[in-house]
């Protein structure tokens, strides 16, 4: 029998991860079974345990690939490193990015993220097992972690006051993100009302508006 390569298996997993993906996009996350998975790729349950332990394993792998597809952070990363550039600047800057991001992947990466928030509530251990699967760093991580940071420092470097603790700062970020997230999806994956369709650019401006005068700048007309 012939020896089967590593880039084999990589191939195959990586099938069965579009394919996820596929039904995925088509249900909502929370109700895809393994079942689904196996018909969408037409392999037989003992091939696809194969290669698998189970629905969760192949969720984070998936969920892994989103995010190397979904990556911003080098934009995070030349915004908030730019020299020479204004706090209010580079809040804009950073809003219209996640704002271009979720129009570019509104009905799909940003349709799953969410779907995985309802089974962030609902079974928050399966949540965390999934999560715990996950590589690499996410966009929004990132952004808690090092471009909030590097704003709130920038605010202080130009002489400005925030209005706010900076945990306080970035759970208000995180919060608003999240209701920005949840209307743009309901609106435009779930309503059944077509002519309900959310702006991601003006809800985004608003949150950019929100963040520099919490971090003591000007705001721009």
């Amino acid at each position: 029998m012939p020896k089967v390569t590593e880039e084999y298996m990589e191939s195959k997993r990586q099938m069965i991860v579009d394919c996820a993906y596929k039904v995925c996009l088509r249900k909502p996350v929370e109700m895809v079974t393994i079942s689904d998975v196996i018909s969408e790729t037409g392999m037989s349950q003992g091939a696809i345990y194969r290669y698998y332990n189970g629905l969760d394993e192949i969720l984070a792998d998936m969920i892994t690939k989103m995010r190397m597809d979904y990556n911003i952070i080098e934009s995070f990363e030349r915004i908030t490193k730019g020299g020479g550039k204004s706090l209010e600047d580079m809040v804009y800057e950073i809003c219209k990015c996640l704002a271009k991001a979720m129009k570019d992947h509104l009905t799909e990466i940003q349709k799953i993220n969410f779907d995985m928030g309802v089974i962030a509530i609902n079974e928050p251990k399966r949540a965390a097992k999934i999560m715990a699967g996950i590589k690499g760093e996410g966009n929004l991580e990132y952004l808690g972690s090092v471009a909030l940071p590097r704003l709130i420092e920038g605010a202080k470097k130009q002489g400005l006051k925030p209005k706010a603790p900076p945990q306080d700062f970035a759970s208000f970020v995180s919060a608003s993100y999240t209701g920005i997230e949840k209307y743009c999806i309901m609106s435009n994956c779930y309503s059944k009302d077509k002519k309900v369709k959310s702006d991601p650019d003006k809800l985004f401006k608003t949150l950019a508006d929100s963040m520099i005068l919490l971090l003591g700048g000007t705001i721009h007309g």
